[in-house]
């Protein structure tokens, strides 16, 4: 690649970012575990849905499927590959135009990890420290297997937390990231439960210590990487969330924009989506927000939905005109169902019929039961499907700088389901309606200082959107 290719590549912030799940994307040696090889064979896919950065969940050496409980922070998951391979994903995506960004846990490593192991047997280890112990216990402590105390762990008794108010914790965070940047050339980090990093009394949470903690590392990623980027999971309300700005992290997930844009789907009333847009409009440039529809650790969309698949295309063209940095969850974009255990979240990748396509082996965990009708293969062929529409609205995204960049200007609809909004930049503008009932309703009157290039149609059919371009009047 030119090194000016890469530059501009690095330089900007990822407009469509796509979530994958190694572990269930594709597997290249029939093991039944998708790996680093198999994505790697994948990326024209993603490439071909209009992402330009990816976020791989947790691919560092962890006990456990899902990858949350790190036991070596320099060295990807042997079910997944080597280091070499993933420098060679890297190669293979930065070819393609596409970041990647890695999913960082810090706010607590695996019961395995060989420190908390040394620190839970000698108490004069030099990484007693890094965790924290109790006599007494209480919520959140879990009895220790060698002697009459308690070690803290808000997730779960193998989640050991890291305790950050000890420096060496901090400095050790910065060297991993500086690992994964320099060493293995990634282009960014999603944070994990950041918000509860740093516990202080009581409270578990959004304290103080935390966003101190939280700045000094953002801080100091900016510092050795100018062009990288930080997305922190802050799963808690708006107000909470804008208060990890505005030198911490460089981004956070809209969580409460995911829970109004579902629930005006699925309630077919527009509620508080809007207003919520606006909330974050408002307080930070669009590139430093994320809204989505649903991430690994929620019901997926179409199960959500009811297998409403008019419903799961409004939802896709609601989140793909919306301002902020789109992320989409892998298998979201062709109607993959999934509910809880989490497990049943996570399964494999639908790429065909036979076996969901996506292992020669039997797969680590089965794939869902309507493989057979929704698939990639299928839906590739059919230019109507849920597929085809992700894949275009992505397209007119990159090609229409008012949907990429523009401001929301809310339109007045006078019907509670009827969702109506402008985007607009300096050049251009984009009228979006999406009639969210499952009866017919009367268009929005533009507002003035518009005019579509192409007439609105006078009656929205149910459960549909709508986009127009507009001009604006002299």
């Amino acid at each position: 690649m030119h090194t000016l290719m890469l530059l501009a590549l690095l330089q900007a912030p990822p407009s469509v970012c796509y979530e994958v799940f190694v572990r269930s994307f594709y597997d290249s040696n029939g093991d039944g575990i998708g790996d680093l090889r198999g994505l790697t064979q994948k990326l024209d896919y993603i490439k071909g849905l209009g992402a330009d950065c990816i976020w791989l969940m947790p691919v560092a050496e962890s006990p456990s499927y899902h990858g949350y409980d790190v036991t070596n922070y320099y060295k990807v998951e042997p079910d997944y590959g080597t280091n070499d391979d993933f420098k060679a994903l890297m190669a293979e995506a930065h070819q393609r135009g596409i970041k990647v960004l890695v999913d960082l846990v810090l706010n607590h490593a695996s019961s395995e990890h060989p420190y908390f192991q040394e620190a839970l047997r000698d108490t004069l280890s030099p990484h007693r420290n890094w965790f924290l112990w109790s006599k007494t216990g209480g919520n959140g402590w879990h009895k220790s297997p060698v002697r009459d105390e308690y070690y803290y762990g808000l997730f779960w008794s193998g989640m050991p937390d890291l305790n950050f108010e000890h420096p060496a914790v901090m400095n050790e965070a910065k060297y991993v990231a500086k690992y994964w940047l320099d060493s293995l050339g990634v282009d960014g980090f999603r944070l994990d439960a950041i918000r509860h990093l740093v516990e202080v009394g009581d409270s578990n949470a959004n304290t103080g210590a935390t966003h101190r903690a939280i700045r000094e590392w953002g801080q100091y990623v900016r510092m050795i990487a100018p062009t990288s980027y930080t997305i922190g999971e802050v799963w808690d309300n708006t107000e909470n969330i804008l208060t990890y700005y505005p030198n911490q992290l460089d981004a956070y997930f809209a969580f409460p924009i995911s829970e109004g844009l579902m629930d005006a789907v699925r309630s077919g009333k527009a509620g508080p989506l809007i207003p919520t847009v606006l909330q974050f409009q408002a307080a930070q440039p669009a590139w430093r927000w994320a809204p989505f529809q649903r991430n690994h650790d929620q019901t997926r969309t179409m199960t959500f939905l009811q297998n409403d698949v008019a419903g799961a295309k409004l939802a896709a063209t609601i989140l793909m005109t919306l301002p902020g940095v789109p992320f989409i969850y892998y298998g979201e974009e062709i109607g993959m169902t999934g509910d809880k255990p989490d497990e049943r979240l996570r399964t494999p990748m639908q790429w065909t019929a036979t076996s969901a396509g996506f292992t020669s082996g039997k797969p680590w965990e089965a794939s869902q039961a309507d493989t057979q009708a929704v698939n990639v293969a299928r839906e590739d062929r059919d230019p109507n499907s849920l597929l085809n529409l992700y894949r275009r609205l992505a397209r007119e995204r990159h090609a229409n700088s008012a949907l990429e960049n523009g401001r929301l200007i809310p339109v007045e609809s006078r019907n509670e389901s009827v969702l109506a909004y402008i985007r607009a930049d300096s050049a251009r503008a984009v009228l979006v309606v999406a009639n969210l009932g499952k009866t017919a309703a009367p268009n929005v009157a533009l507002p003035a200082g518009y005019r579509s290039r192409t007439p609105l149609t006078r009656t929205l059919a149910p459960r549909r959107a709508y986009t127009y371009e507009l001009t604006k009047r002299p």
